[in-house]
């Protein structure tokens, strides 16, 4: 098996929620966009984030967890500079985001703050100027 991932798909409560704060409140362009069903938007070059209405997702995945706390799981949208960060985070809450945590200088050398999409989903924000960091900039 190649060392890579092609999909992240996530199960949303309200598909039409998702689809204001994805596509009217940060700009993004669906790839396909199916009412009631799913909407995908290309995440990088070979990578494609999938937001799958709940009950198909349900239907074919099985039952998700529900209940009080946050998903353990981030996406990360990585920039070249910490203004970006800063810039991305006002973007985010423009389109309805609550930004969960400011981003702030971080202990591993980067600046990263967190908002959550309609649904939760915590999103990383950051600047990571290592190694890492340029492996996952364009």
């Amino acid at each position: 098996m190649d060392q890579r991932i092609s999909f992240i798909t996530l199960a949303v409560a309200d598909l039409d929620a998702t689809r204001r704060f994805y596509r009217d409140g940060l700009g993004w362009t669906p790839e396909l966009d199916v009412p009631g069903e799913v909407l995908m938007f290309r995440a990088g070059q070979h990578l494609v984030l999938s937001l799958w209405e709940r009950s198909h997702f349900e239907a074919e995945v099985g039952a998700t967890m529900t209940g009080p706390g946050v998903a353990p799981l981030t996406i990360a949208h990585n920039l070249s500079t910490a203004e970006g960060v800063d810039e991305v985070l006002a973007t985010a809450r423009s389109a309805g985001a609550a930004v969960v945590q400011p981003a702030e200088q971080r202990d591993w050398g980067g600046y990263s703050g967190y908002f959550a999409d309609p649904d939760g989903y915590r999103w990383e924000i950051a600047y990571n100027p290592g190694p890492v960091g340029e492996v996952v900039l364009p």
